[in-house]
């Protein structure tokens, strides 16, 4: 099981603002910032929920290529939520609300680009009213 993963901005500002309305829909927020005094290398921001940051950005060179990150949720409406939210914020489009049946017949995903290219993504897998 993962317990965190994160990504590398460039504009730690404006990634932090982003990443805090982006994922607001589902429930994280901005639970700490750490300095580079206190990391010793460079200024980290973590999100998450209950109290546990489970999503970080570094201030850096974004990774290159960007990353694909996906956040599952237990309803459809979230999925919208964020969508909506991240392009209000200055994200891309990178693929709208909508079932992808590719993967499997209640996939329900939504694709972001971040300001950095990183593709963000919220899915949830249950079916139709569940």
């Amino acid at each position: 099981m993962i317990d965190h993963t994160g990504v590398i901005v460039s504009d730690f500002a404006k990634s932090k603002a982003f990443y805090a309305a982006a994922l607001a829909p589902i429930g994280y927020t901005l639970i700490m910032e750490v300095p580079a005094a206190v990391t010793g290398h460079t200024d980290v921001a973590g999100f998450g929920e209950n109290g546990k940051p489970d999503f970080w950005i570094s201030r850096g060179t974004p990774n290159q290529p960007p990353i694909h990150v996906a956040f599952r949720v237990g309803q459809r409406a979230p999925v919208d939520a964020f969508h909506g939210a991240a392009l209000g914020a200055g994200g891309r489009d990178n693929g709208g609300p909508g079932i992808r049946a590719h993967f499997h017949p209640d996939y329900y995903g939504a694709f972001v680009l971040d300001p950095d290219g990183h593709n963000i993504e919220v899915v949830c897998h249950a079916p139709v009213g569940a």
